[in-house]
């Protein structure tokens, strides 16, 4: 009988000696709980694990453990040998050298004599023989560890463990969960199949975080009985739950919080249509010390935020003439359809666009009023209305704390849905494309 993508991964686990542990760029809570909780277990059980983001871990994330072990480069992947062919000449004495930023190899003959050609170049074995890419739709998301280590990749199975409907099945084997609200939900079955001693507090606290981040503390719809019964599984191993709701939902850079501030007095919402939206000039990042991608979460916040609105919009002028949207919508409204008027596309809830040579002064002509044609045609509102314009009342989005009792581990088959993490990779996907 063949076996599932579980068993050949748990297989190529169990055999391997040297893994390396690898995410999307920009690592979200997700990406970071998988890989550290598996960097953890993987440790525990004798193997040589090395974990590898390139980017700087945000300071909100800094808290899932063992962070700070990980690398930010890959190197000394493989061995270079240089072999001297001996039939025609005998060794005495071998030295070296480092001369003008060059290794001198220095081989003092005993009998003969040694000619260039007797000189030969060959390349070691690469130091892993397990690459583990979690959280990861493709290799584009993988960015430049990809990009750059190709070969390395290419020659080393991969075990590819994701949640995305995007996924792109590229590994050797491909543990890929459509029903799964995160990535460290499916790897909590790996982690019981390697062996339940092995979750500890740090083990469960970061499975528990990508649960937490992906569901945006229990509050998406993609928020499963599944999730639920995982989570409560992790608290009950010890997972600090309160110290990830402070960390990813309750602390906020005083930068991020004056940008807010200032993007929030831009909102606006047309009744009529059921739409909210709001811009991010340039100028705000320079007036608040602040960075692009400290919008981040701002417009998931509008989502549940705004009453009465189907669809929210953020469009922000990350660089001159270049404008990046963001578009979230309520069920019955297709974000991906909205998102394709400009180019864009995305998923049924939520989706994204760019668009080149357009000035954040022309968002309402080029953006907005196409957005409220749409919505006319689908029966929202009519293009002869001239609605009122009101300022967005906000409600605020309760963080629910709460984490149900353990229940027995029996599963029932979920229905695939859209992330906050899965739509942020697909909107830098697209801007990355056009």
């Amino acid at each position: 009988m063949e076996l599932t993508p579980k068993q050949q991964a748990l297989e190529l686990i169990n055999k391997a000696k040297r893994i390396l542990l690898v995410t999307h760029e920009k690592p979200d809570g997700d990406a970071l709980g998988s890989i550290t909780s598996l960097y953890l277990v993987l440790s525990k059980l004798g193997k040589s694990a090395t974990a590898v983001v390139l980017d700087e871990i945000a300071p909100n994330y800094r808290f899932i453990p063992k962070t700070e072990d990980f690398s930010k480069e890959l190197s000394a992947l493989r061995d270079f040998i240089i072999s001297v062919d001996c039939t025609t000449a005998a060794a005495d004495k071998l030295a070296y050298n480092f001369q003008d930023g060059k290794l001198n190899i220095v081989i003092t003959p005993k009998t003969g004599n040694f000619r260039p050609q007797d000189v030969s170049f060959a390349e070691g074995s690469f130091q892993f023989d397990l690459i583990i890419v979690l959280d990861s739709a493709d290799w584009d998301q993988v960015g430049r560890i990809y990009a750059d280590n190709t070969k390395l990749f290419q020659a080393v199975p991969v075990i590819n463990i994701d949640h995305h409907s995007s996924n792109d099945y590229f590994g050797t084997v491909n543990l890929v969960d459509l029903t799964a609200a995160s990535t460290t939900e499916i790897l909590v079955g790996v982690v019981e199949a390697l062996g339940n001693s092995l979750v500890d507090e740090d083990v469960a606290t970061s499975l528990l975080t990508g649960i937490i981040s992906d569901t945006g503390s229990f509050q998406h719809s993609n928020t499963t009985p599944k999730a639920l019964t995982v989570a409560a599984q992790m608290v009950g191993f010890g997972a600090r739950q309160q110290e990830i709701i402070k960390n990813l939902f309750k602390t906020k850079a005083y930068t991020t919080l004056k940008l807010w501030g200032k993007v929030l007095s831009q909102l606006q919402y047309d009744p009529a249509h059921r739409l909210s939206w709001t811009v991010v000039p340039s100028n705000f990042f320079i007036e608040t010390s602040s960075s692009p991608d400290e919008t981040s979460g701002l417009i998931d916040e509008l989502m549940t935020s705004v009453p009465g609105a189907d669809v929210v919009v953020l469009v922000s002028e990350k660089e001159s003439r270049v404008l990046s949207g963001s578009i979230r919508t309520k069920k019955g409204v297709d974000a991906a359809e909205i998102a394709g008027l400009f180019g864009g596309g995305g998923h049924p809830g939520a989706a994204g666009f760019k668009l080149v040579d357009v000035g954040i002064d022309q968002v309402e002509s080029i953006i907005i009023n196409k957005i409220k044609e749409y919505q006319a045609k689908n029966g929202v509102g009519a293009e002869s209305d001239e609605p009122k314009l009101a300022p967005a009342t906000l409600e605020t989005a309760s963080q629910t704390d709460v984490i149900p009792p353990e229940a027995p581990m029996t599963y029932p088959p979920e229905t695939d849905s859209t992330t906050k993490e899965e739509v942020a990779v697909e909107e830098e996907k697209l801007a990355k494309e056009q």
